[in-house]
């Protein structure tokens, strides 16, 4: 029996009736095309500056609500309407994509992030999916072909790190390839998925785990070892626990029943670990010998790492019904209704001090867009369903 089936009609409820219609109503730009993401309390327009990956991410859940939820043409035309401002303008000429622009769509910061890319594609191969267009298809395609051929140096000319003195490779990128591939298998072939995933399985799963604490480190040396630095001590509870999500997806399909377990009880380590013992909620950065991090916002409690570690949770306990992933569920779950759902208007804070309360009024800005609390809703109701 599913003992948490009970949540399923809140999760669906607060994704169609209230999350979605806040997108819905404030953020298109009807006049220069694309969204609008730095929205206040009220969903009111406080910056217009245009995020390559928001938009990518707002393209992606509007096509995947079309496909997955239901065929409403409204969301399909609010998908429609982010891909054409993005197709417009959202590439240099060699085709990666610009990580910001202007509300016109000039470009503002260069393409130095690769997560810019990685949205495109998710984005694109969505849409694809819902309008056959092959525009969208070569599109998504071409841009997953350019991030694997940046994959070993994501920033290229734009580095600040000084080369050769302590090069680290970033767990994020592994991390989110598996999951962009999962969404792409369709266009990519299961042949090429399996090509590229079986890799970055080992990369997640054995490269950037740390045997001796049993957690996954953010940052390790390109042969895949510990740096006792800033970096390579850095712990992000959030990350950890999402990409456990993606990597249970992966051993699905695998049918990997060995994969889910590991994935499990690294679930539940990072989870202690991450947990504020005195105020509840899971800390933003740690470090992994326990010495203060640089990132001052270290102890927030960011809505994302939330949402995800509630889906991780809801599928862990679906596949195996362990009884503490079904408890830490439900301590989560509770934190997370009273301190990041706004009581009297709709979508959720972003921003809480370590006490729990909202730091910050927005609902959307330069990293919380139209993602993680849309797409949270939409998996936990469908985990639990």
């Amino acid at each position: 029996m599913n003992e948490l089936a009970k949540y399923a009609g809140q999760y669906k409820t607060e994704l169609l009736d209230s999350v979605v219609p806040f997108w819905m109503n404030h953020s298109k730009d009807s006049e220069f095309g694309g969204y609008f993401t730095c929205l206040d309390r009220y969903g009111k327009v406080f910056d217009t500056d245009k995020f390559m990956w928001l938009q990518g991410r707002e393209v992606w859940l509007f096509s995947m609500l079309y496909n997955k939820v239901e065929k409403r043409q409204e969301w399909l035309d609010m998908a429609l309407h982010g891909a054409e401002f993005m197709k417009k303008y959202g590439m240099d000429a060699q085709g990666n994509w610009y990580f910001s622009l202007t509300r016109e769509g000039k470009p503002l910061i260069q393409p130095y992030n690769i997560f810019s890319d990685c949205f495109a594609a998710m984005a694109f191969s969505e849409l694809y999916k819902a309008t056959g267009d092959e525009s969208h298809k070569k599109l998504a395609l071409d841009t997953f072909s350019n991030i694997l051929n940046r994959q070993h140096n994501t920033k290229g000319i734009y580095t600040k790190a000084y080369p050769g003195t302590r090069p680290l490779k970033s767990f994020s990128l592994p991390m989110i390839l598996c999951n962009l591939s999962l969404i792409m298998e369709d266009l990519l072939g299961t042949e090429q998925v399996n090509k590229t995933i079986q890799p970055l399985i080992h990369e997640v799963m054995d490269v950037f785990y740390d045997k001796n604490s049993g957690l996954i480190l953010e940052n390790v040396t390109p042969e895949g070892n510990f740096s006792d630095s800033f970096e390579g001590r850095l712990l992000n509870p959030g990350h950890s626990n999402e990409s456990m999500w993606f990597m249970m997806d992966l051993a699905v399909r695998n049918n990997d029943k060995a994969l889910i377990d590991k994935c499990i009880e690294i679930l539940l380590r990072t989870t202690e670990k991450g947990w504020d013992q005195k105020y509840g909620g899971i800390f933003y950065f740690l470090d992994l010998k326990g010495h203060p991090v640089q990132q001052l916002e270290w102890d927030q409690k960011l809505w994302w790492v939330h949402i995800e570690t509630l889906i991780s949770m809801a599928k862990a306990y679906r596949l195996t019904g362990n009884e503490a992933c079904k408890n830490w569920f439900e301590t989560i779950h509770e934190y997370s209704w009273k301190h990041f759902k706004d009581p009297e208007y709709a979508e959720w804070f972003g921003y809480l001090n370590r006490q729990g309360e909202p730091l910050l009024q927005l609902k959307g800005g330069k990293w919380k867009g139209c993602f993680h609390v849309p797409r949270g809703l939409y998996e936990i109701w469908k985990i639990l369903e």
